[in-house]
């Protein structure tokens, strides 16, 4: 395996915009990546497979009716995908991305997601490591996130990384479906201060028992960089 953690990157937005709509089909509104690169409070991690190369899609344009559909469908983003963007040279293959916002001295985590070939490979874990480490690396006094109600998988692996819950949004996501469209309560789950001694110690063993499980380096400050603001 030779996977490899960076910062998010514009040629990114096509491949993270797939995994976002494999992860999340019915979220409402779907994500718009163009826009959260220029989005001074996010901060985009990608972790890549340095043995795979991507192959963009075929840029072919749109008809005058899906074009009208999709308007109607996602009257809350419009998403266009520069030349540039589809024609550059094939890039490693993206098989995961994690968000985060950095608002005053908290750093909120706005979603984690991972190709569905590659899951339960540990590296969900991997992207949740990755964010508390830029969380830290940017100064943050506490990072704090929402996970669905039903997710209890997504809840375990939180609350083994310090995070406990101190909240509820209802009916927080809404799923896009056919006869009504749902909506599904938030949990809130937020650490302790990620600076004190104690929480560093908890993390340094848990990435020393990650990388001795799934034989990935957890220790991946080399590959990050913060965007300069």
């Amino acid at each position: 395996m030779a996977y490899y953690v960076r910062q998010m990157r514009q040629e990114d937005v096509l491949q993270v915009t797939e995994i976002d709509r494999e992860g999340f089909p019915t979220q409402w509104p779907p994500a718009d990546y163009q826009h959260e690169l220029r989005n001074r409070l996010a901060h985009y991690i990608v972790v890549c497979d340095d043995e795979k190369r991507y192959e963009r899609p075929q840029a072919n344009a749109p008809s005058w009716v899906s074009r009208i559909i999709s308007g109607l469908r996602q009257p809350f983003h419009h998403h266009r995908y520069d030349i540039d963007e589809l024609s550059a040279p094939a890039a490693h293959y993206i098989i995961g991305f994690a968000g985060l916002w950095m608002m005053a001295d908290e750093a909120h985590i706005t979603n984690i997601a991972v190709r569905e070939a590659y899951r339960r490979r540990g590296l969900g874990e991997l992207l949740l490591i990755s964010a508390v480490d830029l969380a830290g690396k940017m100064k943050a006094i506490m990072v704090t996130l929402e996970v669905r109600s039903s997710n209890t998988v997504a809840q375990s692996l939180y609350a083994k990384y310090g995070f406990k819950q101190v909240g509820i949004r209802k009916g927080y996501y809404i799923d896009r479906g056919y006869p009504l469209d749902n909506r599904e309560d938030a949990l809130i789950m937020t650490t302790d201060a990620i600076s004190l001694n104690t929480f560093q110690a908890q993390l340094r063993q848990l990435k020393n028992a990650y990388s001795s499980r799934w034989g990935i380096s957890a220790e991946i400050e080399r590959w990050l960089s913060i965007r300069q603001k």
